[in-house]
């Protein structure tokens, strides 16, 4: 049933998992049973001790966010536990061995399929339930802050949205690589959280222009990269933001993705601006980012330079109540499930 390849003594044939029941709010996630899925060749399945809570799934929830073309309709980008079993072609990994690994889908389970090139051990002293929250932010920030937008030591990067996933994983990872980092949060509780995690300032969007502070902070010059979810009436005030050369990164549109805005500072200060998806790339690409961070920023989370912060854990079956949190925006730092 579990494929060809080595398998860690029995598993079992059926697991739970959550169903999104149609698309819809929260309660719309179901816990349900279904069959242990197979490894197939250049996969590995894992059983699943903890799975990140994202973004991406609440829209998929909500109908918007289809996963790719042939993988499962179990939501879920992230997952930490054991491996079980692996199919053939792959090399590295053998049951029994703690990972965590980036997938496309099937993460809100008790098993999980996850092709080896996107597998990553986890460091001795991190527990699995941080693991589970690492993946997804930490592929995603790596390949736009410091692929994407080139960031070296000594530049400035503006961070919007702080206080989520994306945004601890960016303001410590940026600060770890001589980044002097600012972002952008809601409220005093979420300001001290950034300052804690390594940001120089957290301006408070709800009664601060970030468009003056940036410019404030880096004596009128503007930052060098902003990391940007929101899109909608925050792209014209990036621009501005941004000193010569700058580089704005998109990865998300809160606000909307279409915008009617003054575009002459993207030629006037020659800005780039760019953005990615990280879910429709291929196995190869994904592959590529997970040897770029095991190589450059494994050892920091070996060493607890890094430690990714988890705001609230639920059991699998109570995912709906961890939608409600993540649309909530009452977190700081990942939400995660375990089983």
């Amino acid at each position: 049933m579990i494929g060809e390849g080595r398998r860690m003594g029995a598993v079992p044939t059926e697991m739970a998992y959550i169903r999104i029941e149609r698309p819809g709010p929260p309660a719309v996630l179901v816990s349900d049973r279904m069959a242990v899925p197979r490894s197939g060749p250049g996969e590995v399945l894992v059983k699943v001790a903890a799975a990140g809570i994202n973004r991406p799934d609440v829209l998929q929830r909500q109908g918007l966010y289809p996963p790719p073309p042939g993988a499962s309709d179990v939501p879920g980008l992230e997952v930490a536990g054991e491996i079980v079993a692996t199919g053939a072609e792959v090399d590295r990994w053998r049951p029994g061995d703690r990972v965590m690994a980036l997938v496309s889908s099937g993460g809100y389970a008790q098993y999980c399929v996850a092709p080896a090139p996107q597998v990553l051990p986890i460091p001795a002293g991190l527990s699995e339930v941080e693991a589970g929250g690492i993946p997804e932010t930490f592929f995603t920030v790596w390949t736009n802050v410091f692929e994407r937008g080139r960031l070296c030591p000594g530049e400035t990067l503006l961070v919007h949205g702080g206080s989520s996933g994306i945004g601890t994983t960016a303001i410590q990872l940026a600060n770890a690589f001589g980044a002097i980092v600012l972002t952008t949060v809601g409220g005093p509780e979420k300001q001290e959280a950034c300052l804690r995690l390594g940001a120089k300032r957290a301006i408070d969007y709800r009664n601060e222009d970030f468009v003056a502070v940036a410019r404030a902070e880096t004596g009128g010059k503007g930052v060098d990269v902003i990391l940007d979810m929101v899109g909608g009436t925050y792209v014209e005030r990036n621009l501005h933001a941004l000193a010569v050369e700058g580089r704005l990164v998109q990865i998300a549109w809160l606000e909307g993705a279409k915008v009617q805005a003054n575009f002459m500072p993207l030629m006037l200060k020659r800005l780039t601006w760019t953005g990615s998806t990280l879910r429709p790339r291929s196995v190869a690409e994904k592959g590529e980012i997970a040897r770029a961070l095991e190589a450059k920023v494994w050892p920091l989370l070996a060493a607890g330079r890094l430690r990714p912060p988890v705001h609230a854990t639920f059991p699998l079956a109570e995912a709906a109540a961890a939608h409600a949190l993540m649309e909530s925006s009452r977190h700081i730092g990942k939400i995660v499930l375990t089983t």
